[in-house]
């Protein structure tokens, strides 16, 4: 039995973008377009090149080094601890052993060579051994150990096969031997470091980097040699930002003849030059001319503002903070642009310093402190984003009638209401100088509604007469 034929309706091709190939527009036209495409420009392998555009362009050190130096300037705000002396000392701690510093430069090589991590020195115990927490005796932690990619070798057989973030990254790094380093040649397990990268690139990429992402100076070198060199070009054309022409009779001859003639036309030249001022006079002979010619610069301050904009779009940081530079046109005061890089910060914050950072605060604790962290031990990243006076004022204006309203209300204890006031303090610094003693000594029930009502309602409440008593916000029923 043969089976019946199914008919498939006829389709036209389609084309993924507009193309006319009489006029030659679009891409596979035949134009110039056409022919365009990317190649991969591996720089980032270049360790020399990278360094050598760090310690030159301003602006790649501005590339590496703002982001880095936001991401650790404001610190952490400790969470789940009661006692504020713990947290002073546990913050005090963390400068002495200079933990931000070492976060710092660990953010800005990752971001320069694509890779870098910060070893914790613990003293007493191998680096190559599994980092357990709950042996850290006090005093134990000495900070953290600067490496970037270039000083370290990752293990590309033995890698991390735990459920996780970290899954599939290497269990292990092998310090490179150097003299100058003090665990060279030593193994370094993956809890015992923070590892970071730059621009995290694809799988198949990733493997080609030896696991690391790409340095950020990557993506924008074609953009950066283009700012460079239209700043170079400008520079240049202030040296023929006024030029002069001297026009002489048979010049062509007078050189062919050589000697005295041409010596005499050049002595001519020079007694010019020496006594041409803005009060001289220019001696010519009645066949020369004498011309000057002004060079104008309209243009290219809109041609650096474009590329310095293309680079500020590229590395995600406005130009107010990547070049220092005002901004522009009409009731611009560029906090919208300094928000919104502050927000790219903090996600960067997040997705990066998140983990490996609350492994170092749990190690710096129990050095410290001495003591195990609580259970709801934790952390937030301080906004970067700071109030003025006036606005801290007015946050704290509002704050306080809210919290006293619903105090007075019924609604929270006098040991709540306290309590509100004092946390306020971190945004406002209004109410820090309430004591834990205060709190302590404070109710902890709210008032009794009678309390707030009229004398004679109160009486009617406490008597148990709660017909004379009318609701709040029920007035009388309606006749009818």
């Amino acid at each position: 039995m043969t089976k019946p034929r199914i008919r498939v309706p006829s389709r036209a091709l389609t084309a993924d973008g507009f193309v006319n190939f009489q006029a030659r527009l679009g891409y596979g036209a035949g134009n110039q377009f056409s022919q365009s495409t990317y190649h991969n420009n591996f720089i980032s392998r270049n360790r020399i090149l990278l360094e050598a555009m760090y310690r030159t362009s301003w602006i790649i050190g501005q590339a590496v080094d703002v982001v880095a130096e936001d991401m650790t300037r404001a610190g952490v705000d400790i969470k789940g601890v009661d006692d504020a002396e713990k947290i002073d000392r546990l913050q005090a701690g963390m400068r002495d052993l200079g933990v931000w510093r070492s976060l710092e430069e660990t953010v800005k090589w990752a971001r320069l060579y694509g890779g870098c991590i910060a070893v914790m020195l613990i003293d007493g115990q191998k680096p190559a051994t599994r980092l357990r927490p709950e042996t850290i005796a006090p005093g134990q932690f000495k900070g953290l150990m600067v490496l970037d990619r270039w000083m370290i070798q990752p293990s590309v057989v033995n890698m991390i096969e735990e459920y996780g973030p970290e899954m599939g990254q290497p269990e292990s790094y092998d310090i490179l031997p150097n003299p100058w380093l003090p665990l060279s040649g030593e193994r370094v397990h993956h809890t015992r470091i923070v590892r970071l990268e730059g621009v995290r690139l694809p799988y198949q990429q990733r493997i080609a980097e030896n696991g690391w992402g790409q340095s950020v100076a990557e993506r924008i070198y074609d953009q950066l040699v283009a700012y460079d060199s239209t700043s170079q070009g400008a520079a240049q054309l202030v040296y023929k930002a006024h030029l002069r022409t001297y026009s002489i009779e048979k010049l062509r001859e007078l050189i062919a003849i050589g000697g005295k003639p041409f010596e005499a036309v050049l002595k001519q030249v020079d007694l010019i030059r020496s006594m041409q001022s803005n009060e001289g006079l220019t001696l010519l002979d009645s066949t020369d001319k004498f011309e000057t010619h002004a060079y104008s610069f309209s243009g290219l301050s809109d041609v650096l503002l474009q590329f310095g904009q293309q680079l500020s779009g590229a590395l995600q940081i406005p130009l107010v903070r990547l070049f220092g530079q005002s901004p522009a046109g009409l009731n611009s005061t560029g906090e919208s642009d300094l928000r919104t890089y502050y927000d790219g910060v903090t996600q960067k914050q997040e997705s990066t310093l998140r983990i490996p950072l609350g492994r170092v605060l749990d190690v710096a604790y129990r050095s410290i402190l001495g003591e195990d962290p609580p259970e709801n031990f934790s952390f937030e990243f301080e906004s970067l984003w700071q109030l003025s006076d006036k606005e801290k004022a007015e946050v704290a204006e509002i704050t306080t009638r809210t919290v006293l309203s619903a105090q007075e209300a019924g609604l929270v204890s006098d040991k709540t209401a306290l309590n509100e006031l004092r946390q306020s303090a971190d945004v406002t610094g209004i109410w820090s100088g309430i004591s834990d003693e205060e709190i302590k000594a404070a109710d902890e029930l709210p008032p009794d509604p009678s309390e707030m009502m009229p004398d004679a309602e109160a009486a009617d409440l406490r008597s148990g007469d709660k017909d004379k008593v009318e609701p709040v916000g029920v007035g009388p029923e309606p006749e009818g």
